[in-house]
């Protein structure tokens, strides 16, 4: 009988998985114990074998594609075995063919209420700005019956920024008004109709209900044949300079770098509407007059920048995406404080250089600091713990997580039983933890049970910064860079080196006099290292 093979869920905190490469095709024979494929989980990319022997009859999702945890992966049964009921959820499996009658297409439905009568269009809240959700009609310009030229102001439109003019791309009589002043809707929803006077406007309506298209509140695209001699309009500027144009023509001139004074309007009142900055070519500007004093002021020319904007989307990876979660659910549950201590680093240095002189000996400032971590976690066990709701979980073991940067994220592997170890067998750990993470090939049991977490960006010379706590725990170390500058010894002004650090505490699990003395017992074996060798 044919198994249905379900997305695995590969690591603790995993919620969806994707397949990075199928290492099995559609008919290949499969035994117990072979590896199907590799699927990237929120921590790391990891290889999925069979537990099932047979031929692989179907695959769920693509190289690439994502699915939530138990969903359908692949189906594994003998060979030529029906399984359309399994892909189709116990649905019967489509028939193969059809009667030739039924192959035809079926005309469509005409629609509840009518199509939109020809000429008539419907104008929707339109998006004003890149974050715009929904608007408010904060006044209108035009009432019902009122005659519409295309590049009037309909109306005024309050957006989550500012209040903005909307004007009108259409030609025509005002039909219906679907939003009354301070009334709001979310974009795309109706706002007005605009078509011939005397349309049927409740069949309209009905048409736009029952399924007629609505058109979008957008510029036309149509080009429009050149307008034949008219008086001309008014300049649309006065005495001050001042030029009266509606919000698209100012854009569409600022991307084309026309100056507007030099255009003419054909709107209310001299106003510049779109159709004229598109019909306006630098051949139609009036040539300077003749009689124009020679001693006359040079104009100061307008620089308008001018470029493309170009974006990319590239998709989340599960990683990504876990990471994000993860730290905003910390992020807005746990009540985060901060605290900060400068460390004098010259013992710490000076130790580390004699330890890296031994033989097949090497050690970092961060081994250091993660050792001192877990002997200051054992003298202060209320750090070392985990909030439960009803609980607070008193670890008595110490694991300290390493925050490891890789391409696609940050991953956290953890150096069990930290307090037990020496600085050396901490850089040895470390140093082969990094290295499987930057490899993708840390596994879920070398990333879990974290009681502590170290964040070190002191080598990309980043001073002083903060980090979001690691849930389950309840602090997080950042660490800075070592810093060379003036520092007071004995009252005199030396030279010195000084690391800062900021540890980061749950409120509802440490206060602050708590992470206070944390910190100065984690200063105290830092300044002297050979307090951690005792």
């Amino acid at each position: 009988m044919a198994e249905i093979i379900n997305m695995p869920r590969l690591s603790d905190t995993m919620e969806e998985g994707v397949v990075a490469k199928w290492l099995k095709k559609v008919g290949d024979k499969v035994n117990e114990g072979d590896i199907l494929a590799e699927i990237e989980t929120d921590k790391a990319t990891m290889e999925f074998e069979s537990f099932h022997a047979g031929t692989l009859l179907y695959i769920g999702l693509q190289e690439g594609e994502g699915a939530k945890v138990d969903t359908l992966l692949a189906i594994i049964g003998k060979e030529g075995e029906d399984i359309s009921a399994l892909i189709g959820g116990g649905a019967p499996a489509p028939a193969t063919a059809q009667p030739e009658a039924a192959q035809a297409p079926a005309a469509p439905a005409p629609a509840a209420g009518g199509s939109i009568p020809a000429g008539v269009e419907v104008v929707t809240m339109p998006r004003l700005s890149d974050t715009m959700t929904e608007g408010t009609v904060a006044s209108w310009l035009k009432k019902v019956g009122d005659t519409v030229k295309e590049g009037d102001i309909l109306a005024e439109i309050e957006t989550d920024k500012a209040t903005m003019e909307f004007e009108s791309f259409y030609a025509g009589t005002l039909l219906y008004i679907g939003l009354k002043e301070g009334e709001s809707a979310s974009v795309d929803s109706l706002l007005a109709i605009i078509g011939p006077a005397g349309t049927d406007v409740n069949a309209v309506l009905a048409a736009v209900q029952g399924g007629g298209a609505p058109t979008a509140a957008a510029p036309k695209a149509e080009s429009k044949p050149a307008e034949t001699a008219a008086p001309a309009a008014p300049q649309a500027a006065n005495a001050n300079d001042r030029v009266f144009a509606s919000p698209l023509a100012k854009k569409i001139a600022q991307d084309k770098g026309i100056n507007l004074t030099e255009v003419k309007g054909t709107g209310e009142n001299g106003r510049i509407v779109k159709k004229d900055v598109e019909s306006f070519t630098p051949s139609a500007k009036a040539a300077a007059p003749a009689a124009a004093p020679a001693s006359a002021s040079a104009t100061i020319p307008t620089v308008i920048p001018v470029g493309v904007e170009v974006t990319e989307e590239v998709k989340n990876s599960q990683m990504r995406k876990t990471i994000a979660k993860r730290l905003s659910e910390s992020k807005f549950t746990a009540p985060h404080y901060y605290l900060a201590i400068e460390i004098d680093m010259e013992n710490a240095m000076a130790s580390r250089a004699q330890i890296n002189s031994l033989p097949d000996t090497k050690i970092s400032f961060n081994d250091m600091v993660v050792k001192a971590c877990a002997m200051a976690l054992k003298k202060h066990p209320q750090v070392n713990t985990s909030w439960k709701g009803d609980v607070t979980v008193y670890n008595k073991h110490v694991n300290v997580g390493v925050a490891v940067a890789i391409e696609d994220g940050l991953v956290v592997p953890v150096i069990k039983f930290t307090d037990t170890l020496t600085l050396t067998q901490i850089g040895a750990l470390v140093k082969d933890l990094a290295g499987k993470a930057r490899n993708k090939k840390l596994t879920p049991a070398e990333m879990e049970g974290s009681t502590f977490t170290v964040s070190n960006l002191g080598m990309f010379g980043v001073d002083v910064f903060t980090s979001i706590i690691n849930q389950p725990n309840s602090a997080i170390l950042s660490v800075g860079a070592i810093v060379e500058k003036p520092v007071v010894k004995n009252g005199q002004i030396v030279v010195g080196h000084t690391m800062q650090v900021t540890l980061a505490c749950d409120h509802r699990t440490i206060d602050g006099a708590t992470g206070a003395q944390f910190l100065q017992t984690l200063k105290t074996y830092i300044e002297n290292p050979v307090t951690m060798l005792a």
